[in-house]
């Protein structure tokens, strides 16, 4: 690329190495023309002056151009918003659809609370005509929505309001059997959130809490060893109100976990006979959150048929029936047997979340439905959320956001060859732990 400097107002402006061949020319032809001389000291001066403005000018028209993009894409940003919320109320259910999905993908990804705030009423409004007047897919968007919209506010008042205005949606819509079954299912996990989220009453909690019982309750074995004859689409809707129960009793009063571990402990390893892998799990996830919340409340808390649950959960942690698919029995193993470590010996296996510069540990049963629940709504953006929502962060005790610029971000990255040592000692260390609890016998009999 070629170069110019600013000359004196009597001179041209000339590449630098035509000035540096100029400047060689005049030496030479100064013995015949001593009229002419070199540039001066002086000249010099005023010559690096002019390109060091010159740079500067550069990188401040390129900082006003970065501002001038990033703010022509909020623009832009809050231009599709707009059209989305406009969206809601088109008459083509198609269109519902597609702008539900558009506010869904925005709320997961970004922070927008600013936007949000303002048209929060009518974002409620559009979602509480979708939810009772579209038919399931569009009620499933929209519940999901409810709960996205609730994450974005927080918990306060904002929130507050907007599920005072859809739980009894909610709720007439879950406990309708007459309802499209995929929107219930869709409500049992919304509702559970949402509530999480901005419930302010406690014993509105229970009453929820509750409703969920009696839906999950619903799939126990009966007292004479049969087993309800439920279809796939009402076990699902079982296990997201099983799942949304167990996420409400982690915000429950000792007084209420005690209750509810001595209503149901004795009754849900009957789910654990269920025929859908999703509810044996579900179930097993809850079992080893009440053996945790009971034993943080009294560290000598005794269950009467600890043996018979315990050789229950050591069974489908080494399930190796023909009858179940392989994905089924592997996912289903690895869930059993971090439960019966919890049941047995009060051990957690720890997992550790990384995003940007920080680092999240999931050391409980309690922390891990928490995280589940969010990242169910967040997708691929919940580190994003975890680094700059200042809710989630106020949940998992993360602290107010932390704002590291890009110079530190890049200085703090380790090489290609660096990551994969690291990976290649976490894969082996991570084997090892693996091969401790597996039976190989068993799984050399699969194939």
């Amino acid at each position: 690329m070629v170069t110019f400097t600013h000359c004196r107002a009597d001179s041209v402006a000339l590449p630098l190495r035509w000035e540096q061949s100029y400047r060689n020319k005049l030496h030479q032809l100064g013995g015949q023309h001593g009229a002419v001389q070199p540039f001066s000291d002086e000249d010099a001066s005023i010559e690096t002056l002019s390109r060091c403005s010159s740079f500067s000018d550069a990188m401040s028209v390129a900082e006003e151009g970065v501002e001038a993009g990033e703010e022509t894409a909020q623009e832009d940003l809050q231009y599709k918003l707009k059209v989305f919320i406009d969206s809601t109320v088109d008459k083509s259910a198609k269109t519902r659809q597609g702008a539900l999905d558009g506010l869904k993908a925005a709320m997961a990804t970004r922070i927008l609370y600013e936007f949000i705030s303002d048209r929060r009423m009518t974002i409620t409004d559009s979602i509480e005509r979708c939810l009772k007047k579209g038919k399931g897919p569009e009620q499933c968007a929209a519940a999901s929505l409810a709960c996205l919209l609730c994450i974005q506010l927080g918990s306060g008042v904002e929130s507050e309001e907007v599920f005072k205005t859809l739980k009894p949606i909610f709720k007439n819509i879950l406990l309708d059997g007459a309802a499209n079954i995929q929107a219930r299912q869709a409500c049992a996990t919304s509702l559970g959130l949402c509530t999480l989220v901005a419930e302010d009453d406690i014993l509105d909690v229970y009453a929820t809490m509750e409703s969920f019982e009696s839906l999950f309750m619903r799939s126990y074995v009966k007292e004479d060893g049969s087993r309800p004859s439920l279809n796939p689409q009402t076990t699902l809707l079982h296990t997201n109100a099983l799942l949304s129960w167990a996420l409400l009793l982690t915000i429950c009063t000792g007084s209420q976990v005690k209750a509810v571990t001595h209503k149901h402990l004795p009754k849900l390893p009957r789910l654990l006979e269920n025929d859908d892998v999703n509810m044996r799990i579900a179930a097993g996830e809850t079992i080893a959150l009440l053996f945790e919340l009971a034993r943080d409340m009294d560290p000598e808390f005794e269950y009467d048929d600890w043996e018979p649950l315990c050789d229950k959960l050591n069974s489908l942690a080494t399930d190796c029936n023909k009858h179940r698919a392989k994905t089924d029995k592997r996912k289903q193993r690895s869930v059993f047997r971090d439960v019966l470590k919890a049941v047995e010996e009060r051990d957690f296996q720890t997992e550790t979340i990384r995003f940007s510069t920080e680092r999240m540990t999931i050391d409980s049963w309690v922390r891990k439905r928490t995280y589940d629940a969010f990242r169910e709504f967040v997708g691929s953006g919940m580190n994003y959320h975890l680094q700059a929502n200042e809710f989630i962060r106020d949940v998992f005790q993360l602290g107010p956001p932390m704002l590291v610029d890009a110079a530190t971000l890049k200085s703090m990255k380790i090489s290609r060859f660096e990551r994969h040592l690291y990976n290649a000692a976490a894969f082996k260390a991570r084997t090892k732990a693996r091969n401790k609890f597996r039976d190989k016998r068993v799984d050399v009999g699969e194939f």
